[in-house]
């Protein structure tokens, strides 16, 4: 029998192929990206700076992309990391499409190689795709990741 708790994935719980849709979705607002550009010093005026917006190819006000990207990992640690010993790798990381204040991100994501620990019995890697998607069901964001997870005791 499988496990498909949130939090409580183990190794053993996944299989090449699953695909799991993050719930709940988040609605980006004014606030969300005013506040992560405080806190890590990003104050490029396209993030906050309407007039400025205005004036660039999309016309408005753009959401920084490690915000996006912050966001989406944490929608998918129940599924994917809530049992991570680490996070240890992230790559292929592909901004898509633009975010703006009051889009609807979704994510999901698939389990691309499931492999045990070369050197330690209790533990193993996962190698996961994750996509993140708008209220229009454009791509906005790729990436992929490593993480070491333990395996289920018996």
């Amino acid at each position: 029998m499988r496990n498909n708790e949130p939090y409580a994935m183990y190794l053993e719980n996944f299989k090449v192929g699953d695909i799991f849709k993050h719930f709940p979705a988040k609605t980006v607002t004014e606030s969300d990206n005013n506040l992560f550009c405080l806190l890590t010093c990003n104050h490029h005026p396209i993030h906050s700076d309407i007039e400025f917006a205005k004036k660039s190819q999309h016309g408005k006000i753009l959401v920084v992309g490690t915000y996006v990207l912050s966001l989406v990992v944490g929608m998918s640690v129940p599924h994917i990391s809530g049992m991570a010993i680490a996070n240890l790798e992230y790559e292929n990381v592909v901004h898509n499409g633009p975010v703006h204040i009051g889009d609807t991100i979704y994510a999901q994501s698939e389990i691309l190689d499931v492999r045990e620990s070369k050197s330690k019995n209790d533990r193993g890697i996962i190698y996961v795709e994750t996509m993140a998607f708008n209220q229009k069901k454009e791509k906005i964001l790729t990436f992929r990741r490593r993480v070491l997870l333990p395996k289920q005791k018996i």
